[in-house]
């Protein structure tokens, strides 16, 4: 037997209206904030994200599903959804939108890593991105944004950390400190962030090895480096969470694990879901949109993964309300009821009632058996009788109580 692929799931059928359940509330959110969806490609040119998320990022040194097409050319499945956002938004000019220009997606994501509770090598990520604005007010939506959809799911299990990590002329200075902080040090650090010392030392305070962390705890924080307008825009933010009643705590030690991002940054932190604790996350990426081609765009956003939510719905005791079960089930005794059942079934679906009728030619007893595992509010049974007068009782089944229907809304054939 073919078996699914290690890292991927399958959605079964009793559980798929829980992952409706999460789109239908992240969506929800995207209406009341006025934010509209996007759909880019699964895969993209694999420059795309080497230039966008970063070429010394696990993600793309580690990470990524990249392979040669037939033509030759090189593409990757997404490992997340801003860069293909920033390329939508540059090839499609909609820098001339009235700005800020809100989107959203819902979109599974592809990473070849450790299959780990609540992270797959297919995952899914409802994200939000805005374009255009500088301002902190921007940050703030967005995270009220996220908070409000953790919020709408039940999930209080979670803190938002906050963090800003600059702009060039911070990072520049700050990456200084911290060559000057891990030169003395990088004998007893991993490969990787020996290699990251002279190209990015910044990333690697987001390394994983025990041995590494220990060293970087003690490492200078980014929040003593900031620049006066970087250190005005975070004080901002915090000012504007504060009016909108969020709470959260400054950690100086968030990063983010992708290269694009600039000032501020924030993690929704669970203790739950185990060693992967970050259900959402995200901050803004004001160099993005032009290093990938684009005019000068401030933006920024986050994205959460839904495998993650529900985990975390799962681990705390959160009910989803079930799935919708059908209106009415309509069995027929003989061919000829079977036959009307079929067609007062489909005119019941013609005016957005859900209806079932036999397809399994059985009997009327076992179709009864059938509507009550179903969960058919209702059930109605066709015989001569009710072919010949046009009338048929409905019975409810919650109470076992019948009522007669007729006056030709079940006339003969």
């Amino acid at each position: 037997m073919i078996s699914v692929p290690k890292g991927t799931k399958d959605v079964l059928p009793q559980d798929s209206y829980k992952w409706q359940y999460v789109e239908n509330a992240a969506r929800g959110i995207a209406r009341e904030f006025n934010i509209k969806e996007i759909r880019t490609p699964v895969f993209e040119h694999t420059e795309l994200f080497a230039r966008g998320v970063g070429e010394t990022t696990d993600v793309v040194t580690k990470e990524m599903y990249t392979f040669e097409d037939k033509g030759g050319r090189s593409v990757t499945l997404k490992p997340e959804g801003t860069a293909g956002a920033v390329r939508l938004f540059i090839e499609n000019g909609l820098a001339n939108s009235p700005l800020p220009l809100k989107a959203f997606y819902i979109a599974p994501c592809y990473r070849y890593e450790r299959p780990q509770a609540g992270r797959l090598r297919e995952f899914h990520q409802f994200g939000i991105e805005v374009f255009g604005s500088a301002e902190p007010e921007a940050d703030a939506e967005v995270i009220s944004a996220a908070s409000l959809f953790l919020d709408r799911l039940g999930i209080k299990d979670v803190a938002l950390e906050i963090n800003s990590i600059g702009c060039g002329s911070c990072r520049a200075e700050y990456n200084k400190a911290l060559k000057e902080y891990f030169a003395p040090r990088l004998g007893e650090m991993c490969p990787t962030c020996k290699e990251r010392f002279d190209k990015n030392p910044l990333r690697m305070l987001d390394c994983k090895e025990e041995a590494c962390k220990a060293i970087c705890a003690g490492a200078p924080k980014i929040l003593d480096h900031l620049c006066p307008d970087c250190r005005a825009h975070f004080e901002k933010v915090k000012s504007l969470l504060g009016a909108l009643g969020i709470k959260y705590t400054v950690n100086p030690d968030i990063v983010r694990g992708l290269d694009y991002y600039t000032r501020t940054v924030f993690e929704f932190v669970s203790t739950s879901i185990g060693a992967q604790g970050t259900v959402c996350g995200g901050g803004r990426y004001d160099n993005l949109i032009e290093e990938l081609g684009g005019a000068k765009t401030p933006a920024i956003g986050f994205a959460a993964g839904l495998e993650r939510l529900l985990l975390l719905m799962e681990n705390t005791g959160i009910e989803i309300p079930p799935a919708g079960t059908p209106d009415i089930y309509i069995a027929g005794m003989d061919e000829a009821s079977r036959l009307k059942a079929f067609r007062i079934a489909g005119e019941l679906r013609a005016q957005g009632i859900c209806a079932e009728c036999d397809k399994m030619a059985r009997s009327v007893k076992a179709q009864l058996k059938f509507a009550d595992k179903i969960g058919a509010k209702y059930v109605a049974v066709i015989g001569e009788n009710e072919l010949a007068n046009g009338e048929c009782a409905i019975k409810r089944m919650s109470t076992g109580e019948s009522e007669q229907v007729g006056s030709g809304i079940f006339p003969p054939i």
